[in-house]
C-alpha cells in the first residue's frame, strides 16, 4: 500500500498491518469469535476523536466505542481524576464500606436529570445491568410483572435485556427461551410508514394499537413499565414526534404504569441536550444510563422518583463492582466537561454539519435513501433505490470497510444492517471533522 498522510489521518499500512496481524493470530486462537470487532486492527493510544494502532496507523474515530466516548479519548481532566483516586484506594465496594464519589455522583445525576421531584439513584456496572434493575424497582414498586418495549429496540445482551431487545440476530438468535411476561409494540419509523399516511396518522395508529393492546393481550392493571430508547440507537438511529412520546406517557400516566427512558446511548449530551427525553418534554419515572457517563471508564445507572427507588428493601438490588470509585470520579469530570466546554451545545452544531454533508449526497444518490437525527446522533440510511426502499446491507458494507481502510472509523446499524450511524466524539475539531466527512463522501461517490 502507498503511504497515505492527511492533516490527521495516517495510513501506513493496509488494515491489518503486520504488527495487528500477529495479534489477531493470537486473538483467534484465545479469543471466542463472539464477540465482534468492527476492524481489525489493535489500538494503542488514543486522543480526542482520534485512534493511533499498533502498526502506526492513526484513524479519526466517528464510532467512539459505540457512543462511550462523548468527551473523546482520554480526557485529561479525566484521567487526571483517575489516577488520583487510584493512589486513595481501588475498590472498597459500596456494599461494605461506602465513600464520598458514590454520593456526590448521586447528587449530581439527581440535579441533572429531568423533573424537579425528589429524585434517587444508584450505580451498576454496564447498561444491561441499569435496564435489568429500573425492571426490577419498576416490578417491585407497581406489583406488576408485565414489561412492554417497542421494535427495533436495544436495550442489552443479559436475559432480560436481550429479551426486551428487538433484532434477532445476532442478539437472540438461539439464545432462547427469554424471560416471561415481556412483549413488543410498534415504534414509529417515518422513513418506512405505509403509502399515503402522514406521520401523524402513523402516530395515532401505533397508541391507538397500545390501548388495544390492554384488551386483546394483557391488561393495563398488570404492566409494571413501558422502557423506550427516545431515539432508537441499535435500531437506527430513528427519531420519534414529540406527540408519540408524550402519547405514551399519557398512557403509562392514565394506567399507573412506569414510563423508563433508557438513556443509554442518547444520554449525556449526544442528541444537544444532556438527555434525549428532554426534546419531547416528557420527565421520565425511571431513567437509564451509561455508556459516555464515564468517559470509557465501566459503570451504568438508575435514577428515579425517589418513592419509587425506595420500593426494593436493603439488599434487593446492587453489585460488587456496582458504582466504582474509579467510575464516579470519571462521570464527575464528565459532567463538569459537558457544562463548563458548552460539549451538550457543541453537539447540536456537529449534527447540522453532518445532516448537511449527508442530504447533498441524499440529493445525488438513489441509495441514499433517509437522512435523520437530533444533535449529534446521526445515521444514514442505504437503499437499492428510492421507489422500493429495499435495504441495501451490501451497500451499506462496503461503505464501511472502504472508509475503514481510508481511516475513518464508523458502524452500521438498524435491524437490516443497512444504516450508518455517527457517534462522534463531541470534542471533535472541525478540521477533523470535515477530512473525516470528505474520506466518506468519497467513498460513497465511488460505490453508491
Amino acid at each position: 500500500m502507498k503511504a497515505e498522510v492527511k492533516k490527521f489521518i495516517q495510513l501506513k499500512t493496509n488494515i491489518p498491518g503486520p504488527k495487528a496481524t500477529e495479534l489477531l493470530r493470537k486473538k483467534e486462537q484465545n479469543v471466542p469469535r463472539g464477540p465482534f470487532n468492527t476492524l481489525s486492527t489493535f489500538a494503542v493510544k488514543g486522543e480526542g476523536a482520534l485512534l493511533t494502532d499498533v502498526d502506526g496507523n492513526t484513524f479519526i474515530d466517528l464510532a467512539g466505542a459505540i457512543g462511550s466516548l462523548n468527551v473523546g479519548h482520554c480526557p485529561p481532566k479525566v484521567v487526571e481524576a483517575i489516577k488520583a483516586q487510584v493512589d486513595q484506594y481501588i475498590h472498597p465496594c459500596f456494599h461494605v464500606m461506602m465513600y464520598e464519589p458514590y454520593i456526590q455522583l448521586a447528587e449530581k445525576l439527581n440535579e441533572i436529570t429531568p423533573g424537579t421531584h425528589h429524585k434517587k439513584t444508584f450505580f451498576l456496572n454496564s447498561g444491561a445491568e441499569a435496564v435489568e434493575n429500573a425492571i426490577k424497582i419498576a416490578r417491585k414498586y407497581t406489583g406488576r410483572k408485565a414489561i412492554i418495549s417497542f421494535e427495533r429496540g436495544f436495550h442489552g445482551r443479559t436475559l432480560l435485556a436481550m429479551s426486551l431487545t428487538s433484532k434477532v440476530k445476532p442478539y437472540k438468535f438461539g439464545f432462547g427461551p427469554f424471560a416471561p411476561d415481556t412483549y413488543k409494540m410498534p415504534y414509529p419509523y417515518y422513513y418506512r410508514k405505509p403509502s399515503g399516511m402522514t406521520n401523524e396518522e402513523l402516530d395515532t395508529e401505533i397508541l391507538r394499537r397500545l390501548e388495544d393492546f390492554f384488551v386483546s393481550e394483557v391488561p393495563a392493571e398488570e404492566v409494571a413499565a413501558i422502557i423506550m430508547e427516545p431515539v432508537q440507537g441499535e435500531g437506527g438511529f430513528i427519531v420519534p414526534s414529540k406527540t408519540f412520546v408524550q402519547g405514551v406517557k399519557q398512557i403509562c400516566e392514565k394506567y399507573g404504569i412506569l414510563f423508563i427512558a433508557d438513556e443509554i446511548q442518547t444520554g449525556f449530551g449526544r442528541t444537544g441536550k444532556m438527555f434525549a427525553i428532554e426534546h419531547f418534554d416528557v420527565v421520565p419515572d425511571l431513567i437509564t444510563m451509561s455508556k459516555s457517563i464515564g468517559a470509557g471508564v465501566p459503570i451504568s445507572a438508575v435514577t428515579g422518583r425517589a418513592e419509587v427507588m425506595d420500593a426494593p428493601n436493603p439488599g434487593e438490588i446492587g453489585g460488587t463492582y456496582g458504582g466504582s470509585p474509579l467510575g464516579c470520579v470519571a462521570a464527575l469530570q464528565v459532567i463538569d466537561m459537558l457544562q463548563q466546554e458548552q460539549l451538550v451545545e457543541r453537539a447540536n452544531a456537529i449534527g447540522q454539519t453532518v445532516i448537511n454533508r449527508f442530504r447533498q449526497l441524499q440529493e445525488k444518490y438513489e441509495t441514499v435513501g433517509d437522512v435523520r437525527g437530533l444533535g449529534a446522533m446521526v445515521a444514514v440510511e442505504f437503499v437499492k433505490d428510492s421507489k422500493t426502499k429495499a435495504p441495501n446491507k451490501e451497500l451499506t458494507a462496503a461503505i464501511l470497510q472502504e472508509c475503514h481502510q481510508r481511516g475513518v472509523i464508523v458502524m452500521s446499524a438498524g435491524i437490516y444492517s443497512n444504516v450508518i450511524r455517527l457517534l462522534t466524539p463531541l470534542v471533535i475539531t472541525d478540521e477533523q471533522l470535515t477530512e473525516a466527512l470528505d474520506v466518506i463522501e468519497e467513498v460513497i461517490h465511488e460505490l453508491a
